[in-house]
């Protein structure tokens, strides 16, 4: 490796094949929107440094790590593809930010086959984040072993152009990292947009040598920034460190639906096999479904016969604007009614768009020479749109749609069309490419699938049809045009095919399978309101585990009987201070009211160890798990549960809240917490007492159950924990990960033992961990003594519906024959030989 402060030679951090980022199965990659680089396909477990530098960047959960070389090079090394889901599980990083490191020094180790089980693919990225100032150029394409001479890195002769300012003087300036899922595309550009707009100050954004205003959407999405790029920001005016501030804030905070919705793994199309009669494509939303093909198409304007009245025209297109204004906000209001973020997200970025100066400013030129109000629009929108394509970034080639979306929306009402689609229900709708206003249209007309030419998994429609339930494919490429109108086919979004030729047989069994599917998750919903009693009258509260007051909604709308686990953290991580008493209060108390009248189960802060908050120093731990964790943490700081009992003990109604405590492990700390409650009880004048339950999440909690219960109003077990402190094994190991199964003969023994200590005291049990939520071990903790399942929000349905077909005695006596097998995998095989998963 040589480095004369311009040209460094990296060597490869994994084994595997070559890839060009091209190849890469992600658009915000691929485009080339985050940086230069190379990915490899790894065939090994380590990551390891390409070269000598310092470690600046580590990822929270583990699966990415950024090195600065010596010669100024930032490397971004990002091991497979939405991996961040994975929350760490099967991620061990080796090194600290800050660390220096040497060429080939191992960064981090990973399950090889857990990961690869649980995202999207292993192609893992070496990304050059300061593009801008270097160049990456491959010494191979070819397969490659770790240290074996990969890239070259040159730095560029002339460093980026320099930025363009308008002002001199006042003018105050900030850098931050967009935090966007998929960068700054159109839902966070209008936010953007929106921000900016608050303020009295000139506001612009710069990258990579191209500046934009924040008043235009256009402009913004031009700059074709990626998720976790460098931005500046500039403002100048009278209240500029205001509206910097603002913007900075909004650029670095991700969009709520963006934090959880996950975009379906993309089937690349060029590693499948040709298959007659069948197309391949990218599934955008899952599900199975077959029908009629039907073809739509698009607007097509009658040729502009010339000089037209600017005045008249002019006044025809703001009627047709305004006009569409108020149908999207009414979508808007129906959004919002129906708490749908992500559709009210669109709309709002296509409410942003219908005022975007460029595109009326281009439009309004158009009018002025002459040109009909259509004709002016519609070749304002595509001059637009061109811009957006020419970035070569496949998501603002995406998002170059929904202005398409615009023009069509605006051109009906200019035609004097109200431009409804005659397609039958239950057809299954083929279009180069449909806009989110054509998809609410199909879908209130009942149809049953799409499919599109073109178009990407992460687009609007995308998004739409997810939520819909609606199984869509994109990217089938042109020949699903030439189809027959009409013809059967079957639309197998989860495979990522169409055939196209599907027998009578083959209709009829996806036609069962669909009604099967329909009929059980309906039966299920309409159910899941209900209590989940057994055959023979057992009563199992199924309840949810959610991080906010939006989760809890949905765990009601779910049909939960109550919060199971109300994991507090979501206040205390990713930020510079504590939140105070009052914001503590204000966010338990929104999670207690969306619940109606349902209880709500609140741990205290469960960080320290291997969870971290930046503004809690504590000392580094050679085993963290081991550590200052849960409630250990409150000894050591006490002032930070101390506030947060007073926040949840001025809950009302204070009945329906009941308080649990991580990581007990013995007697004496639940007392001495139970005396700091009583202690603010008396304080705050408080007669009632919550109910204050204990998590079992360490074997020696599990072996003194009935001590615990003799002073704990309830016990709620912790699996995910359990399992990896009676094991021995960290879950988050990459070679044992796989073999910390929470449903080991040990665990289920452990889990009997709490039931039984608890029931001397007449104290009930909950499950609040994963394996609550695997309708495979819901027989054994019936059987095991276990009466309260708290589980992840979309499966209550499904797990009152496994308690419904189960008998509480034979889940007895079966159990304790499973307490005798010797392995995770014997009762996993007998689980399934007694009460088969239909």
């Amino acid at each position: 490796m040589h480095n004369n402060n311009k040209e460094l030679t990296l060597s490869a951090p994994l084994s595997g094949p070559v890839l060009t980022l091209a190849k890469v199965p992600d658009p915000v990659f691929a485009s080339g929107a985050m940086g230069d680089g190379i990915a490899i396909d790894p065939l090994n477990d380590t990551l390891h440094a390409p070269c000598a530098g310092v470690v600046v960047h580590v990822a929270r959960t583990g699966h990415a790590v950024t090195l600065r070389a010596d010669n100024g090079a930032e490397l971004l090394l990002h091991l497979g593809l939405d991996t961040v889901e994975l929350q760490g599980l099967g991620f061990s990083m080796l090194v600290k930010e800050g660390a220096r490191v040497a060429n080939g020094q191992p960064l981090l180790r990973y399950d090889l086959d857990k990961v690869a089980q649980q995202c999207k693919s292993l192609v893992s990225l070496l990304i050059l984040t300061n593009s801008q100032d270097f160049q990456a150029r491959p010494i191979t394409l070819k397969s490659v072993k770790v240290g074996e001479p990969l890239l070259h890195i040159i730095r560029r002769q002339t460093s980026t152009a320099e930025v363009d300012i308008e002002f001199a003087g006042a003018e105050i300036v900030g850098h931050v990292c967009i935090a966007h899922r998929g960068g700054l595309h159109a839902r966070p550009a209008a936010l953007i947009r929106q921000t900016a707009q608050g303020f009295k100050s000139k506001s612009q954004l710069h990258f990579a040598g191209k500046s934009a205003t924040c008043d235009s959407l256009i402009g913004l999405m031009g700059l074709a920034i990626g998720e976790q790029a460098e931005v500046q920001v500039s403002c100048q005016g009278p209240d500029a460190e205001a509206a910097l501030q603002a913007l900075l804030t909004a650029l670095s905070t991700t969009l709520a639906e963006d934090s959880h919705a996950v975009a379906p793994p993309m089937i690349a199309q060029r590693n499948r096999p040709a298959e007659a009669g069948v197309l391949h494509g990218v599934c955008a939303a899952p599900g199975l479904v077959g029908g009629p093909l039907f073809r739509l198409n698009a607007i097509s304007l009658p040729v502009d016969a010339g000089q037209h009245d600017p005045q008249q025209q002019r006044q025809v297109l703001d009627a047709a604007l305004s006009q569409v204004r108020s149908e999207i906000d009414h979508t808007l209001a129906q959004a919002k009614k129906h708490k749908d973020s992500a559709e009210e997200a669109i709309f709002a970025a296509h409410l942003a768009l219908l005022e975007d100066p460029a595109l009326l400013d281009a439009a309004s030129q158009s009018v002025d020479q002459g040109t009909a109000a259509t004709h002016a629009w519609s070749q304002a929108i595509e001059a637009q749109c061109e811009v957006l394509q020419q970035t070569g970034s496949t998501l603002l080639a995406e998002r170059a749609n929904d202005l398409r979306d615009l023009k069509q929306r605006v051109l009906r009402v200019l035609l004097g069309d109200t431009w409804h689609y005659d397609v039958p229900a239950g057809a299954i709708v083929a279009a180069h490419e449909l806009t989110p206003s054509d998809l609410l249209q199909l879908s209130q007309q009942g149809v049953a699938g799409l499919c599109m030419a073109e178009g990407g998994a992460t687009s609007h429609v995308a998004i739409l049809a997810r939520g819909k339930g609606l199984p869509c494919m994109v990217a089938l490429g042109s020949t699903l045009l030439d189809q027959q109108q009409g013809q059967p086919v079957v639309l197998d979004a989860d495979g990522g095919r169409l055939e196209l030729t599907p027998g009578t047989q083959r209709l009829t069994d996806v036609r069962q399978l669909q009604q099967q599917q329909q009929q059980r998750r309906a039966e299920q919903q309409t159910q899941a309101h209900t209590p989940a009693l057994t055959t023979d009258g057992l009563c199992i509260e199924v309840a949810a585990n959610v991080a906010s007051s939006t989760e809890a909604a949905d765990a009601l709308a779910n049909g939960a009987d109550g919060v199971g686990l109300l994991r507090t953290e979501f206040l205390f991580v990713d930020r510079q201070t504590a939140p105070d008493e009052q914001e503590q209060h204000q966010a338990y108390q929104a999670v207690l009211d969306a619940m109606g009248d349902k209880s709500v189960i609140i741990r205290t802060i469960d960080v320290g160890g291997d969870k971290q908050l930046d503004y809690l120093p504590l000392p580094a731990e050679a085993n963290p798990v081991l550590g200052l964790r849960g409630i250990r943490l409150a000894q050591v700081r006490p002032e930070l549960l101390d506030q947060q009992l007073r926040a949840l003990l001025h809950l009302r109604p204070l009945s329906r809240c009941r308080i649990l405590l991580p990581m007990i492990t013995e007697v004496d700390e639940l007392l001495h917490i139970r005396q700091r409650l009583d202690a603010l009880c008396t304080e705050l004048g408080l007669a009632q007492r919550p109910e204050l339950g204990v998590m079992i999440e360490v074997p020696a909690a599990a072996l003194l159950a009935e001590q615990l219960a003799e002073h704990a109003d309830f016990l709620s077990i912790g699996t995910n924990d359990l399992s990896q402190y009676t094991l021995a094994m960290d879950r988050d190991h990459a070679g044992l990960a796989a073999r910390v199964d929470a449903l080991h003969p040990a665990l289920l023994r452990l889990i009997a033992q709490t039931c039984a200590g608890a029931a001397q005291h007449k104290r009930w049990v909950g499950v609040c961990g994963a394996l609550a939520s695997d309708p495979l071990a819901t027989p054994v903790l019936i059987g095991l003594g276990v009466s309260e399942l708290s589980v992840s929000p979309v499966q209550i349905g499904e797990i009152k519906d496994r308690v419904r077909h189960l008998d509480a005695s034979e889940c007895r006596r079966i159990s304790q024959g499973l307490l005798k097998l010797s392995s995770a995998s014997a009762v996993r095989h007998a689980c399934h030989q007694h009460w088969p998963l239909s």
